[in-house]
């Protein structure tokens, strides 16, 4: 099985590469059109802004070749972010996949960002969730998110619910990190490996 982590040129791209490598595949990172499409399985990382993202991805004339994707995608973190509609951070448009905005998170006396573990509950009987019990914990780490809306898997607290996981077609996100994200994590990249 062909497993591309698409070259965003973010942080996290090698914590990815070797979260899956643990889990006896062989990713390959690339932006090359023809291993893009090709591929079985594609990851779509990001740290940082959604203003500086979208730029790279906008500079690696990647925007329409994820569009342009019809194999199953994650995106993980900002990369789950780039998949709405667009973003207060920026006043950034996004790729558009999810009929959904990305919001500032409000404090409610809370430190922001959001950072650190926090409890996941997915929809009832959810691939994606398969093996992970109900209210599982993951490692977040955010300022923005995105409000709980028809595309949503599973939701989380911080304050107010927020899209933990969200499902568009072939497109799937996750805004916490399953890569640091311990056996819950391992377990929801190998679902996602095996759909």
């Amino acid at each position: 099985m062909e497993v591309v982590i698409l070259d965003t040129g973010c942080a996290n791209l090698a914590s990815v590469a070797y979260a899956v490598k643990r889990l006896g595949y062989n990713p390959v990172v690339s932006r090359d059109a023809d291993v893009v499409l090709r591929s079985d399985k594609l990851f779509l990382p990001g740290v940082g802004s959604a203003s500086a993202a979208m730029r790279i991805l906008n500079e690696r004339e990647l925007i329409p070749l994820i569009k342009a994707c019809t194999q199953p995608v994650l995106g993980i973190c900002l990369g789950m972010q780039l998949l709405a509609k667009n973003s207060e951070e920026g006043s950034t448009d996004t790729l558009g996949i999810i009929d959904a905005p990305i919001k500032q998170m409000k404090a409610h006396d809370l430190p922001l960002p959001h950072m650190g573990w926090n409890n996941v509950n997915p929809l009832a009987g959810h691939h994606l969730f398969r093996g992970i019990e109900d209210g599982a914990y993951f490692y977040f780490v955010h300022g923005y998110a995105m409000p709980v809306c028809s595309a949503t898997i599973a939701h989380s607290t911080y304050g107010e619910p927020f899209t933990a996981a969200v499902q568009q077609d072939n497109f799937f996100g996750v805004q916490f990190h399953p890569e640091r994200s311990g056996q819950a994590g391992a377990q929801l990249l190998k679902n996602f490996l095996e759909m």
